[in-house]
């Protein structure tokens, strides 16, 4: 790697940098509002006669054209970098790029198929228990130390879906058979596991990466290569003149607002790909992980809000240790911040003593 490379890589990942506080605060904004919105909008979706598991497997790929904007508009349109688009982008990345695309499209079709069959609030509570499969991940891929912090924020979170699961037989859609919900269940968690392997593994890749363009590329290359299996199954199952048929026949908002709701599904999937992608590679796949999870709580508002989903006490005692472990989390990481704060402070004050002793002894 180059030394223009190294200094590309200390400037974007310093905490002291504008750039990275720009970068983090645009993708925690991009996760928020595509997290929330994909998974109300894939509920609203099925609750208006969507059938199809395959159509909503691919809406959460499709938008991978949206990433030629943040991969060529700094360096044609912005100038403000000089590294060409896929310079260094080398076999073994886009390798390792379609294999886990490929991976995170079964990802995402195990996802489909839980939403499909699960309130959103108990699909989301669900998705929590990823964290303990992340952190564990964490630990044997990238040497994730395991903290107080970071320990009690994954049990908590862990005992949050453990009640869920206990209470949540009798939260069934109207219709909805015994062996149904099950699918859908084990379906969800599996989801989860696949996603929690998913962030250790993109940030063991992301240490080979020096700057977010170059994240942005390897999200394109995921991205497709997860569409090209999601369109796969889908020209099993009609194609997309299954589409037009489900969009006029079954789909009960009628064909307009089939198309937007498919539409606003492609962009929302993306920005909230995007986020977690800039999350990991910013931070730490633990922290994206968390970050994801305290989303978690919103998506089971809107649920409740927007669809009328149940919120019994099960679910606000989940939603509150859910809170409660989040929020252990953030305070260790205030504290973590504020001693590397104090200790770079420490060193600086002793470079400043040596250098003056040093200029005395001139």
């Amino acid at each position: 790697m180059s030394n223009n490379s190294v200094r590309v890589q200390e400037d974007q990942k310093a905490k002291t940098n504008k750039r990275y506080m720009f970068l983090l605060v645009i993708n925690y904004l991009f996760l928020f509002a595509g997290s929330l919105s994909s998974s109300l909008l894939s509920k609203f979706y099925f609750n208006h006669h969507g059938s199809s598991r395959w159509v909503s497997t691919w809406v959460q790929s499709a938008g991978f054209p949206l990433l030629i904007f943040p991969i060529y508009l700094p360096f044609y349109v912005l100038k403000c970098t000089d590294r060409r688009p896929f310079s260094h982008f080398t076999p073994r990345i886009l390798i390792l790029s379609i294999l886990i695309g490929l991976m995170l499209g079964l990802n995402n079709l195990l996802f489909s198929w839980g939403n499909s069959y699960l309130p959103v609030s108990t699909s989301s509570l669900l998705l929590s228990s990823q964290l303990v499969f992340n952190l564990i991940l964490s630990v044997i891929i990238v040497k994730q130390k395991i903290t107080f912090q970071n320990l009690n924020c994954v049990v908590l979170l862990t005992l949050s879906s453990v009640l869920l699961a206990l209470g949540s037989t009798h939260d069934k859609p109207q219709g909805l058979t015994r062996a149904k919900y099950f699918v859908g269940f084990f379906s969800t968690i599996g989801a989860g596991l696949l996603f929690a392997l998913y962030l250790p593994v993109m940030e063991k890749i992301y240490k080979w990466i020096y700057c977010y363009e170059m994240v942005m590329e390897m999200q394109l290359v995921m991205e497709i290569a997860a569409t090209a299996l999601a369109t796969a199954g889908m020209a099993s199952d009609g194609g997309f003149s299954e589409m037009k048929r489900e969009s006029q026949v079954k789909f009960d908002k009628g064909p307009e607002i089939y198309w937007v709701t498919v539409f606003a599904n492609v962009v929302t999937w993306q920005l909230c790909f995007m986020g977690t992608a800039g999350m990991v590679f910013l931070t730490s796949s633990l922290t994206g992980g968390i970050c994801m999870t305290a989303l978690l709580a919103m998506n089971v508002l809107g649920g409740v809000l927007v669809y009328g989903d149940e919120f019994g006490g099960v679910k606000v005692v989940s939603t509150v240790l859910c809170g409660w472990g989040f929020c252990s989390y953030v305070y260790g990481m205030y504290l973590k911040m504020r001693e590397e704060k104090e200790k770079e402070n420490k060193n600086h004050g002793m470079e400043m003593a040596q250098n003056v002793v040093s200029a005395n002894n001139v």
